[in-house]
């Protein structure tokens, strides 16, 4: 089995988990930028976040022989104070040339408030003026549709937006048809409590096809599994689907993304 996870926090996880992954036969990780459990006081405590993310990130999981990349922004749950996230939409630009920065992300809207729409769209233009990729988070629970509603209808209203470039995650079985309709790309992410379980994806995987479709953990510090995606490639495994079909899923599709930023290759990491 050959997979990558495109959506991991790994800053918040030890090292038996990259060697875990490794064996598991991931070929990459991907970690956008995120809230770290606590709301940053300052842009310096995000300019040490982005070169964590661009600089001693990368070297920690290269030991394991697994590439690492990132995507930068301010996460929506830090949208509240709009002085604050202009700092740090101000120096994202300076990063943005670092060999492992894929786009922008994780980008959108934790309650869907006024503040997070505000910079949820300065981010938007961000990445368009710089033409780079865009990952969006979608809240959790109740304020879930009525987000991905949002989020999508102010993505089409930026005519620099290119659907096949973004990818929305967190969809869910009542959000998934919006993404997919719209035309951009659909993370299911596999997360023990606020998100989806491995039969839950799959039923969305056999419903809805595979294409535009990604499988992730987005493990972090709380309650999470970075082996999610392998795991559920067994559920897929077990419901009779072939070994080309999982393999396009949880290798193939990622790859087709992220591989639209020619800096993400695997060319050193046999297939």
């Amino acid at each position: 089995m050959r997979y990558i996870e495109p959506h991991a926090h790994m800053v918040s996880r030890v090292t038996d988990d990259y060697t875990a992954m490794v064996t598991a036969g991931c070929r990459a990780v991907c970690e956008p930028a995120f809230w770290a459990g606590f709301d940053r006081s300052s842009a310096q405590g995000f300019h040490d976040y982005f070169c964590q993310l661009t600089d001693y990130e990368p070297r920690r999981a290269a030991q394991f022989g697994l590439p690492h990349y990132s995507w930068l922004c301010l996460n929506p749950k830090e949208a509240e104070n709009l002085a604050l996230a202009d700092e740090v939409l101000a120096m994202i630009p300076s990063f943005l040339d670092r060999p492992n920065v894929l786009g922008i992300g994780e980008i959108g809207l934790n309650k869907n408030s006024r503040n997070e729409v505000a910079v949820f769209e300065k981010h938007v233009d961000l990445a368009v003026r710089h033409d780079q990729m865009i990952l969006v988070h979608t809240p959790h629970l109740e304020d879930k549709w009525k987000g991905t509603r949002l989020i999508v209808d102010i993505l089409k209203q930026n005519r620099g937006v290119d659907p096949t470039r973004v990818i929305i995650d967190h969809v869910e079985e009542h959000t998934v048809d919006v993404v997919l309709d719209a035309g951009f790309w659909a993370g299911i992410t596999l997360y023990p409590q606020s998100k989806c379980s491995p039969p839950r994806a799959i039923d969305m995987v056999e419903i809805y096809g595979a294409q535009r479709i990604w499988l992730n953990c987005a493990c972090d510090w709380g309650h999470s599994d970075p082996l999610a995606v392998p795991k559920t490639a067994l559920e897929m495994k077990r419901r009779g689907h072939s070994k080309a079909a999982i393999d396009r899923l949880i290798y193939g599709n990622p790859l087709q993304f992220l591989g639209q930023n020619p800096k993400f290759r695997l060319d050193e990491i046999a297939s």
